[in-house]
């Protein structure tokens, strides 16, 4: 139903989107955590991304709202921008509450979750890649790795908060890694809506 042979600005602008979310996960990843100073680096180097994620979302809207036509419904477009901007607000409230913490100390559990949340994002952009070039079938096995990760991510999270009630003895430290540990998991969350979009505008429109 699709022309493939011109880029629609509303798939380009949902493509921007999801390379911010990518790029944005990528750093909080690769960030090497030393010093509580370096928490602060991250925490405004991640602000910047999802204040950048915000600019990109109002920047849709206001194309949504001086079209006529779009591609498709343009509740979908929005839709799917938003749930990826979820992503991107979940990792700058986990880089402000190690902040707040001060909790430099980044535990394997929390590589695992950024390492499924990072490839989530990867697969995300694969997706968007082909929606602009209009390939909407093709989306579906990005979707269900999307999903796959978002169930190793509840894996990790019922794995990691059972060993730290066995190993940890202080209080306050349990509430803070519960705390991150579960922030992470919502992000992977964020991630498996964001696969649910995709499939429900492959079912609509493909």
């Amino acid at each position: 139903m699709f022309s493939s042979k011109k880029q629609d600005p509303f798939f380009t602008a949902l493509l921007g989107i999801a390379e911010t979310v990518r790029e944005a996960t990528h750093y909080a990843d690769d960030f090497k955590i030393v010093s509580v100073s370096d928490l602060k680096e991250l925490s405004i180097k991640l602000k910047n991304y999802e204040t950048e994620g915000d600019k990109l979302i109002h920047d849709l809207i206001l194309k949504l709202n001086k079209s006529f036509m779009t591609p498709i419904e343009r509740e979908d477009i929005l839709y799917l921008a938003n749930k990826m901007d979820d992503i991107l607000d979940g990792v700058e409230a986990f880089a402000a509450y190690l902040e707040m913490y001060s909790l430099i100390d980044i535990d394997d559990s929390m590589r695992t979750f950024l390492h499924y949340i990072v490839k989530s994002t990867d697969e995300i952009v694969k997706a968007m890649e082909l929606l602009a070039n209009k390939k909407l079938l093709q989306m579906r096995e990005h979707a269900i790795l999307i999903k796959d990760y978002e169930r190793k991510c509840d894996e990790v999270l019922r794995t990691s908060i059972k060993q730290l009630f066995i190993n940890e003895k202080d209080p306050i430290r349990i509430i803070q890694f519960k705390d991150i540990y579960e922030q992470l998991e919502d992000i992977a969350d964020y991630s498996q809506n964001v696969a649910n979009t995709i499939e429900t505008i492959i079912m609509r429109n493909a």
